[in-house]
């Protein structure tokens, strides 16, 4: 039985080549999957009547909305899930599920995943994942740091550790808080021999897997403690923040919130996303609107994950 996810890759393979006008290795590359996977779901979109004089979109798979949101803002590729209501749990379940998937046919060998900290919907993308086994020399790594509150800690690991495990990689944590106290002990934990293990791989990372964070920190980065105070969110918000990836915050139009609070943030920076080959940007739901546009308008991600109401409310957005 076809599912859901792969319906919407079908449909949206289906779509480039055959009213796009792409051929086979141009989709392939701009998705970041195999030629053979393209030919395959090709044929299998044929089998299953996706394909006929026309393309057949099933019910839940919105590729006219994905195509949108790729040539508003410059995308790699976008995939929109429907959801039930707004339950923001399980908006994040539903996306988590659909980002599953896309890791299952897009990770390559020898490919270098960068995978944030404190993400809840992260962590219901890995719950949802099936095992890779068949993969050669995969790196994951730690780009946020994933030390805070002991009884929240474990979902950082968690992250890294469970996804390696699923693609029969190699972990690399990242010993250290998200958010230190001081520049000076930035400064002393950054010499540390494996936090500086770990940041040296950084531009190596050829996948990086990100939530996107608006103002009000969520229920996990709370508990874990790697929040600024509520004087430095105020800050933050007065100075036009409307959201962060990495606890690195940006306004509306993308552009990066200067404070000295980013001199005290352990992670991937910014721009190091920018240039990832695939930066995934996981993310939806009312609260998280505003740090989506920012984050698109800013080109800190190209490839996003959201669900229908919100990617509906992106492309009809005038503030690019």
């Amino acid at each position: 039985m076809t599912t859901l996810d792969e319906q919407r890759l079908m449909t949206k393979i289906a779509k480039m080549y055959i009213e796009w006008g792409w051929n086979q290795t141009d989709i392939a590359r701009q998705l970041g999957i195999s030629q053979a996977t393209v030919s395959r779901l090709f044929k299998r979109a044929k089998e299953v009547g996706i394909i006929r004089i026309s393309v057949t979109v099933p019910v839940g798979v919105y590729a006219d909305l994905e195509g949108e949101l790729i040539r508003k803002f410059s995308l790699k590729d976008a995939i929109v899930v429907d959801t039930m209501g707004e339950d923001e749990n399980q908006i994040m379940r539903d996306i988590g599920a659909a980002a599953a998937y896309y890791l299952e046919n897009v990770i390559r060998d020898h490919e270098v995943i960068g995978i944030s900290s404190w993400s809840s919907t992260l962590l219901a993308m890995i719950d949802a994942m099936h095992p890779i086994p068949a993969k050669k020399g995969v790196t994951v790594v730690q780009i946020l740091g994933g030390i805070g509150n002991p009884s929240a800690e474990i979902h950082a690991t968690r992250l890294t550790s469970r996804l390696a495990n699923l693609v029969n990689g190699t972990a690399v944590f990242l010993p250290a808080p998200g958010i230190v106290g001081s520049v000076a002990a930035l400064q002393v934990l950054l010499q540390d021999q494996y936090v500086h293990e770990a940041l040296s791989l950084i531009d190596k990372v050829t996948l990086a897997l990100v939530g996107i964070g608006s103002i009000e920190p969520s229920r996990l980065l709370t508990l874990s403690g790697n929040v600024f105070s509520q004087e430095e969110q105020n800050y933050l918000r007065d100075h036009g923040a409307v959201g962060d990836i990495l606890l690195h915050f940006y306004d509306i139009h993308g552009r990066p919130v200067d404070s000295s609070l980013d001199n005290r943030v352990i992670s991937m920076q910014l721009e190091q996303l920018r240039r990832t080959e695939r930066s995934v940007g996981i993310a939806g739901g009312p609260r998280k609107y505003q740090g989506i546009l920012g984050a698109l308008n800013g080109h800190w991600i190209n490839v996003l994950i959201t669900d229908r109401t919100t990617a509906e409310k992106l492309v009809s957005n005038t503030a690019t």
